[in-house]
């Protein structure tokens, strides 16, 4: 919402400062797509319940919080407004201008994950080099400023590029993989022009991609969860399977470290993902490499509301007020968290009619709707499956989410 039906006030008409308990703590959320609603479901089972700036009123998050301000986290004075009296201030996106932040630190206001923090989810290119620094495996890389640049970057990694929007991409957004030289070349002069800043990265051979979680409170305890494997289609990560199957155990356990050394080493609070590549050295050993950070709850770590003690969402609200974190122990041998995605076509049979028909099949199904209205490849919603055997679980609730897709089932 750029200017909130042209107001340049953020709009208090749907806040309730009666939709708090008294004496518990206020947490806003700046963001009001499915990680704000979900983080808000389980602050109610802490007593408290969350502020939301949304742009909108029927947005995911607005939709299940009675305490909503309208306005644009793009606009200083909207920040400002949503986050006063709060006892912290933590987002569902990294997108928040890091100055709005330091202003509201510098008010004394509890911002959670702070900029000095955020940068490294905020842009690529500072994120690899700090990475670099404290030794954590990343792809050779370069900043793309010229053709020229792309053009011996080419050249150094024999052809072997990733080219990434240093800034914003998501889902497959902002990322390409020029096939010639002549191809990047021209690639990058386009998006130069359109002033989108860019990077380059050695494209991995890739095994298969894995995503490690942990949560950090300001007092520095950490708390991280098993290492998972996520399955990724054109970009968007359509599967999270935990623990990671087919792991060896030094893999998953370096995976699980590296998510400590990198939240307590960056300074993060709340949750952290640590997007990783496994892919193989030069004995053809197994090994990792860090592909992007997100600090804050994350789609690979949605399982957790199901298959463990403590989710991903309660961690995060319970880590941002700095208070003890609990056990990441799963719950179960094996945990599936398959995306409901929207079809090519919306099928005409009502959601809530596709969801009874997966639980008379799967009453173990857990499913998870956001809200949101149908688009194709849009997330709308994911359903976790708990079992004992990776193949069939992963089996069922690849079933159960395709269902809700199309309302036909694969087998």
């Amino acid at each position: 919402m750029s200017e909130n039906n042209g107001k340049n006030t953020a709009d208090w008409s749907l806040a309730r400062e009666t939709a708090h308990a008294p004496g518990a703590p206020l947490v806003t959320i700046i963001g009001d797509g499915q990680l704000a609603r979900m983080t808000q479901q389980a602050a109610i089972e802490l007593g408290l319940s969350c502020r939301v700036l949304a742009g909108a009123p029927d947005s995911s998050a607005a939709q299940v919080t009675a305490d909503v301000v309208l306005g644009d986290y793009a606009l200083e004075e909207h920040v400002r407004e949503v986050s006063r009296d709060s006892d912290a201030v933590t987002f569902d996106h990294e997108h928040v201008p890091n100055r709005f932040l330091d202003a509201l630190i510098d008010e004394g206001v509890n911002v959670q994950p702070q900029p000095s923090a955020l940068i490294h989810a905020q842009d690529k290119l500072v994120m690899r080099k700090k990475l670099r620094e404290l030794g954590a495996p990343v792809p050779a890389f370069a900043a793309i400023e010229s053709a020229d640049d792309i053009a011996g970057f080419f050249e150094a990694v024999d052809g072997q590029v990733c080219l990434k929007a240093r800034r914003g991409g998501y889902d497959g957004k902002g990322v390409w993989f020029p096939a010639t030289v002549d191809e990047a070349r021209e690639l990058v002069e386009k998006l130069l022009d359109k002033e989108i800043p860019l990077m380059a990265e050695k494209k991995v051979a890739l095994v298969r991609e894995l995503s490690a979680m942990v949560a950090r409170t300001p007092s520095g305890e950490v708390q991280a969860w098993p290492a998972v494997e996520s399955l990724q289609e054109d970009g968007i990560c359509v599967e999270a399977v935990a623990p990671a199957p087919n792991s060896t155990p030094e893999i998953l356990a370096a995976a699980e470290q590296l998510s400590r050394d990198v939240a307590t080493e960056l300074g993060v609070t709340g949750v952290l993902a640590v997007e990783l590549f496994e892919t193989t050295d030069e004995n053809g050993q197994p090994e990792i490499i860090v592909n992007e950070l997100a600090m804050r709850p994350h789609n690979t770590g949605h399982w957790t509301q199901d298959g463990c003690i403590t989710s991903q969402f309660e961690q995060h609200v319970r880590a941002v007020l700095d208070r003890p974190l609990g056990s990441t122990e799963p719950t179960a041998p094996v945990v599936v968290m398959a995306n409901v995605l929207g079809a090519a076509e919306d099928p005409a049979m009502p959601m809530h009619e596709r969801m009874d028909a997966v639980w008379r099949r799967f009453p173990n199904a857990k499913i998870h709707m956001y809200g949101k209205d149908w688009r194709p490849r849009r997330k709308i919603g994911h359903v976790n499956m708990l079992g004992e055997d990776p193949t069939r679980t992963r089996e069922q609730a690849r079933l159960a989410a395709k269902f809700l897709e199309t309302a036909e089932w694969e087998d």
